[in-house]
């Protein structure tokens, strides 16, 4: 199994657009696109994981530089998501000084 990251994806992606793009290219266990938490709408970028790692090579060489409505796709192999830092906000102050 291989899971690859898709960048540079149209806008107008669904999770199911994304897997439709990957299904010539063996079995797709799972696809998503990411989204803005808070608006809904798509980043830009996803995730397709494939059963075969030989067609998924072959899908990052064909599809790799595509242009899929407009935008050059972005395919690669994902790497592990880093750790990042608690992000601290401040004091609880609600932002101003008294």
């Amino acid at each position: 199994m291989t899971k690859l990251y898709v960048g540079n994806l149209p806008f107008s992606f669904s999770d199911d657009t994304l897997k439709d793009l990957f299904a010539s290219y063996g079995n797709v266990l799972s696809s998503s696109v990411i989204k803005d938490r808070n608006t809904g709408r798509s980043k830009g970028f996803g995730f397709v994981e494939l059963d075969d790692d030989g067609m998924a090579q072959t899908a990052i060489t064909e599809l790799s530089g595509k242009d899929v409505e407009g935008r050059n796709l972005v395919v690669s192999v994902a790497r592990p998501m880093e750790e990042r830092p608690q992000r601290s906000f401040g004091g609880g102050n609600g932002g101003f000084r008294r």
